[in-house]
């Protein structure tokens, strides 16, 4: 009977190997795609200028192949100091995130993007969806199980039979829904899943990432701040000033649509691929503000535009948008993303602690220059930390150095 069980522990360990290493390679195989998608994707795309470059053969095109591992961490310090990098921010117009990445997950990154292919669309079906594995693999892992059970009952029978061969009594098998084991194991198989889906459910708890809801009005940034490159400060000026950004009022829309009456611009595509009437859309402007644009006079009583808010916080974090523009010199896009390139708004990061940290721990300290007058004389409170600048002891002090990270900075 030994030799029949050390076969069968072979067979189910080999198995059980080329399972695992299926599964593991499978994975391994996804991380380049999805590290892209969760980080890169807004503004790059493998083969398309976007935002930013096309991203395939990047290392080619840098100076020398470790460069892009250096910028992905490095973007604030290196367009000030490298001349590529300088280069990068002068034909974009825009300042790449900076990251702050393992090396592993940037080789991925870039090692999909060198492998990417544009998929083959069918001439009768041109959105065709790129194929889906999951489905497959999690068949496959199913189809593995189940084999590993059978295995586990074959050997239950020989072991019986070889028993009764040789004259051995033992007693009837507990069936496999009453055997202990097997419950403990499917206990522990429930108790494992559930806590993942839980946390991660708990985690993601009042994050809207990609929220993108239907507006009264369809605004586009990307006509306003994009085409026509009305400043971010014009419609949300409480930005620089004060806690809020605020959403400007009817009369600050009707400062330009007053005499804009049609749209002539280039074609307003939803990501639907529905087309948007422009002039429909300036129509219900006056419908809210009560204008006559034939009589030009308001001849009927305004009322408020029932935007819906996008950028939701929790009650208990304090976040100050002057504090971050005006003091910290951060670009709309920092939080937003390329704002200037959506037709409709949505919500560009997590906005999660985290995310929120990494940028506190990454973002330079802009310290006063008395030699040129440039900087913000609030930070000469922290004239040791600019004295060793000066002495070459430090290249940069972070906000975390003072104090970015404490958490009553965020928390009441």
């Amino acid at each position: 009977m030994s030799r029949y069980r050390k076969s069968f522990y072979k067979i189910f360990a080999s198995l059980l190997f080329v399972a695992l290493v299926s599964f593991n390679n499978s994975t391994f195989a996804q991380d380049g795609e999805a590290l892209f998608k969760a980080n890169c994707a807004n503004c790059h795309h493998p083969l398309e200028d976007r935002t930013g470059p096309a991203l395939k053969d990047v290392r080619k095109r840098t100076p020398n192949p470790n460069w892009a591992y250096k910028w992905v961490n490095n973007v604030n310090t290196m367009v000030e100091t490298d001349p590529y990098a300088k280069a990068l921010l002068a034909k974009w117009k825009s300042k790449m995130t900076q990251f702050n990445m393992p090396e592993a997950d940037i080789k991925a990154i870039l090692d999909y993007v060198d492998a990417y292919k544009a998929p083959e669309k069918k001439a009768d079906d041109p959105n065709q969806p790129q194929e889906d594995n999951s489905l497959l693999f999690g068949i496959l892992t199913i189809i593995l199980a189940v084999i590993a059970f059978i295995l586990l009952q074959v050997n239950s029978s020989l072991r019986k039979l070889s028993d009764e061969k040789e004259g051995i009594l033992r007693s009837e098998p507990v069936p496999f829904y009453r055997n202990k084991s097997y419950l403990m194991l499917g206990v522990l198989v429930l108790f494992a899943v559930g806590g993942y889906f839980t946390i991660n459910g708990a985690i993601g708890l009042g994050r809207m990432k990609d929220y993108q809801p239907e507006q009264p009005i369809y605004y586009s940034h990307k006509v306003h701040a994009g085409t026509n490159q009305i400043s971010c400060l014009y419609c949300h000026g409480g930005a620089q000033d004060s806690k809020q950004a605020s959403i400007p009022s009817v009369n600050v829309c009707m400062n330009c649509h007053k005499s804009i009456k049609e749209y002539k611009g280039e074609p307003i595509v939803k990501e639907n691929g529905q087309q948007v009437n422009g002039t429909a859309e300036i129509q219900k402007l006056y419908a809210y503000a009560g204008w006559n644009p034939d009589k030009q006079v308001y001849d009927k009583p305004g009322k408020e535009i029932p935007w819906v808010k996008i950028h939701n916080l929790p009650d208990h974090v304090y976040f100050n948008h002057s504090q971050h523009i005006k003091v910290g010199k951060q670009q709309c896009q920092t939080c937003h993303g390329a704002i200037q390139e959506m037709p409709e708004v949505k919500q560009f990061s997590d906005l999660s602690m985290g995310w929120c940290i990494n940028c506190h721990r990454e973002s330079k300290v802009n310290f006063y220059n008395k030699e040129t007058g440039e900087g913000n004389k609030f930070y000469s409170i922290y004239e040791k930390y600019h004295n060793d600048i000066k002495a070459g002891k430090m290249d940069s002090v972070t906000v975390e150095k003072i104090g970015g990270t404490e958490c009553q900075k965020c928390h009441y």
